[in-house]
């Protein structure tokens, strides 16, 4: 438990060690919503919005009329993708 006078670690003061675990891991499958992409893909939101419209990103799905999704497997073959062109 913490005291008054102590503050949680932030992942910048954990050892590497922890911070690799603390790492979240894309899954192999299923869907992700944007907060979850935007973990994996260095956009911000406007630049993720602004790659989809262009086609430089895939495209999400619609789940029902309030959500939002990307499939797991379009974002993992984009990372592909994108580590390729190097």
């Amino acid at each position: 438990m913490l005291s008054s006078l102590q503050s949680p670690q932030t992942l910048a003061d954990r050892p590497a060690d922890d911070f690799s675990r603390a790492m979240p891991t894309l899954p192999q499958t299923g869907f992700v919503r944007q907060a979850q992409v935007l973990v994996f893909i260095p956009f911000s939101r406007a630049t993720l919005w602004r790659r989809v419209s262009a086609g430089t990103f895939p495209a999400p799905v619609k789940l029902s009329e309030r959500i939002t999704a990307w499939r797991v497997e379009d974002i993992r073959q984009w990372i592909a993708e994108q580590g390729a062109r190097d």
